[in-house]
């Protein structure tokens, strides 16, 4: 009995000794695991769960299993028309292979470093071989809006055609979205030996390099400034058609004002004759002496000096009959 107690308790012993050593390991959710002996390859677990190696020879390496993200680093690329323009790309990948992954890098730094080299060189190679219109522009949406005036009226022909040979981009035959597909399709053949899955690469961001801003910026500006130039001499000529327009309905109507201006004064006058020659008719004797008193009333103040008044002109005025 004392025996059977000392070897349980040999045993017990034994057994803390060998799980203090370490012989399991967890394999945590989103995690994946090679296990290697003197530095090679003996197996791998991409299971959630409690897994068995040997202690103090077996090393367990642990890799991510989700997926990751790779940020490239932006780098002046020559276009096919040789404008340098500057591309910033991130791209998606995961662990595919453990085991392969772990013979080609043995460290997550290691593959960062050279996919990240492959994805550079794939999207210089797809970059150098498109122009700049593929690799910034997705579709022809710009050329379609461009063709429909926003105020829905319809521009004269000129300057449809001179916003055309001036403003209006090339037809996309590819896109960016074409593009990063075949950009990612190159990258993948240089990761099928390293246990990569390559998911996609997408430009973050493109923009023209300090040289090419300069440029590009000036032609915009000259082809908006000869736009500019075109809509104001439209203007112009409007302005002087209404404005011609404007004077000749100011003349029109003036000459029909003075027209009906004379008639009515001609009229007004006929009147007055005819009223004068009626009251002529009453008393030809009266006529005579008022039209003589209207008279001396308008001439009288502007005599300094009289010389005579025995003419006819003062027979109402200096007449010793009144008359």
């Amino acid at each position: 009995m004392k025996k059977t107690i000392i070897t349980l308790g040999v045993i017990a012993v034994l057994v803390i000794i060998f799980l203090a050593m370490g012989p399991f390991f967890v394999v945590e959710e989103g995690t994946q695991v090679v296990v290697t002996r003197f530095g090679q390859f003996i197996t791998s677990h991409e299971d959630a769960g409690l897994h068995f190696k040997v202690p103090f020879i077996d090393e367990v390496i642990v890799y991510p299993k989700l997926i990751l993200s790779l940020d490239g680093d932006p780098e002046p690329i020559p276009t096919k028309e040789k404008q340098y323009i500057v591309v910033d790309t991130t791209a998606r990948w995961r662990i595919s292979d453990p085991r392969l992954f772990y013979q080609s890098f043995k460290t997550l730094d290691t593959g960062y470093n050279r996919l990240s080299d492959i994805i550079d060189s794939a999207t210089r190679m797809i970059v150098g071989q498109n122009t700049l219109n593929e690799v910034v522009r997705s579709s022809n949406l710009i050329i379609t809006n461009h063709a429909v005036p926003s105020d829905g009226e319809t521009e004269t022909q000129e300057i449809r055609e001179l916003e055309a040979t001036s403003t209006t981009p090339e037809n996309v035959q590819k896109g960016r979205r074409q593009l990063s597909l075949e950009m990612a399709e190159e990258a993948r053949k240089g990761i099928t030996d390293y246990g990569i899955e390559l998911i996609d690469i997408v430009p973050r961001q493109i923009k023209y390099s300090d040289e090419m801003t300069e440029s590009v910026y000036s032609r915009m500006i000259k082809d908006r400034n000869q736009i500019a130039q075109f809509y104001r001499s439209q203007g112009e000529a409007e302005k002087a058609k209404w404005l011609g327009k404007v004077e000749n309905e100011k003349r029109a109507i003036l000459s029909e004002a003075y027209k009906t201006a004379e008639e009515v004064k001609g009229a007004a006058d006929a009147e007055a004759t005819r009223i004068y020659a009626e009251a002529y008719a009453k008393d030809p004797e009266f006529y005579a002496f008022w039209k003589s008193l209207e008279s001396y009333k308008e001439t009288l103040p502007k005599f300094d000096t009289t010389y005579s008044t025995d003419m006819q002109y003062f027979k109402y005025l200096y007449s010793s009959e009144g008359r």
